[in-house]
């Protein structure tokens, strides 16, 4: 068993660095240090939540490819991530952005829990200012008269 193990182990362990080919990596290593870098804040979008510096998928490969394409261009990371977006998506990003329209999503949720909150705090504390009945003379008399015994 463990022999199977070991041998499974060392036949899974290489899937994950054959998702970079060779042919993709850049001269400069500096250059293809920001490509991987960029890459793992990069979706893929076939593979949903895999970066596509580890998906084999063939959508990633041409995205790593237009990565590498547009850094060897002269683009900064921030207009990589932003031409990328434009064509893809706000989806392809693993850590999507907190401004404009997202703002919405990002502020509903713990909007959404203080308004809870305040309902539940209203509806206990109007509870608890339950109306106090007062009793009749009768029921005084009947009252006092249990109590005296």
């Amino acid at each position: 068993m463990k022999r199977f193990l070991t041998i499974l182990l060392l036949v899974l362990m290489p899937m994950t660095a054959l998702a970079v080919q060779p042919d993709e990596v850049l001269d400069d290593p500096a250059l293809e240090t920001r490509a991987r870098e960029l890459s793992k804040g990069l979706r893929c979008l076939v593979c949903r939540n895999e970066n596509i510096d580890d998906s084999n998928a063939d959508l990633a490969r041409d995205l790593r490819l237009l990565v590498r394409e547009r850094l060897v261009a002269g683009d900064t990371d921030e207009e990589v991530i932003d031409f990328v977006t434009e064509r893809y998506g706000e989806y392809v990003l693993l850590q999507p952005r907190t401004g404009g329209t997202n703002m919405i999503l990002w502020l509903a949720g713990p909007a959404m829990l203080l308004l809870a909150f305040g309902i539940g705090f209203a509806y206990v504390r109007k509870r608890g200012q339950g109306q106090e009945e007062v009793l009749s003379t009768d029921e005084e008399a009947r009252l006092k008269e249990i109590l005296d015994r």
